[in-house]
């Protein structure tokens, strides 16, 4: 199964991409297609996405069991040791990955967990 993701795209091009694929969301295209359609349908991809960012992600033989192309990409790929990973360009931290929340309780709650362990 092979899926493709556009984002800013020209609407030309999703139509485009309604010959091979199911639109299953917007910008969300899936569909079984052989090795030569996904080669040519990506270059038309390239072609027609101007400045607008695809990804694309097909069954390959290999570790991962996956391979992917990406188009204007705001995240790298990368090899590791075989392994084709993403790499997140530095200044985009979210709040999912900056750790556990810190903790500031306020004067009640203090005040009430030092009564409830004093005894």
């Amino acid at each position: 199964m092979t899926v493709i993701v556009l984002s800013a795209c020209p609407v030309g091009l999703r139509g485009d991409l309604t010959r091979w694929f199911l639109e299953i969301a917007p910008g969300v295209f899936v569909g079984h297609v052989s090795a030569r359609v996904r080669e040519r349908v990506w270059i038309r991809v390239k072609a027609f996405a101007k400045s607008g960012r695809a990804i694309m992600v097909y069954p390959a033989a290999n570790e991962q069991h996956l391979a992917f192309e990406v188009h204007q990409p705001d995240w790298a790929p990368v090899d590791c040791d075989g392994l084709k990973l993403i790499m997140r360009p530095k200044g985009t931290e979210d709040a999912t990955f900056a750790g556990p929340p810190k903790k500031n309780w306020s004067k009640a709650s203090r005040f009430h967990k030092a009564r409830k362990f004093s005894g």
